[in-house]
């Protein structure tokens, strides 16, 4: 089984379109390419009841984030300011990068 390829990476400012959450935007925490979700800092936080455990050791109901269809953001471009669509493209020296098909300003860090 092969993965599906996404145009969003970890630790991209994203805008969510779509759902109880829209217009708000937020820096992707994680990408689950299994069933194509991603999860997104501070944004669609979900209450959980925990037991006491290594990891919360007073238990009790916690907040944390619940994941999103990578169908429902978009890719915020810093030139546009803006939810963006994006593509890839090879540069000269034979780099892969994404850019903004917009502006055509290169996504990547």
């Amino acid at each position: 089984m092969q993965l599906a390829k996404y145009k969003i990476k970890k630790n991209d400012q994203v805008m969510i379109i779509k759902g109880r959450e829209q217009g708000k935007t937020g820096r992707v925490i994680r990408v689950i390419p299994d069933n194509g979700h991603v999860l997104i800092e501070k944004l669609n936080l979900v209450k959980r009841h925990a037991k006491p455990s290594s990891q919360y050791k007073q238990g009790g109901i916690i907040e944390k984030e619940a994941p999103l269809a990578i169908s429902n953001i978009m890719l915020i471009c810093d030139k546009c300011k803006g939810p963006v669509r994006a593509g890839k493209k090879i540069l000269d020296d034979g780099k892969k990068v994404r850019f903004c098909k917009k502006c055509g300003e290169v996504l990547e860090k």
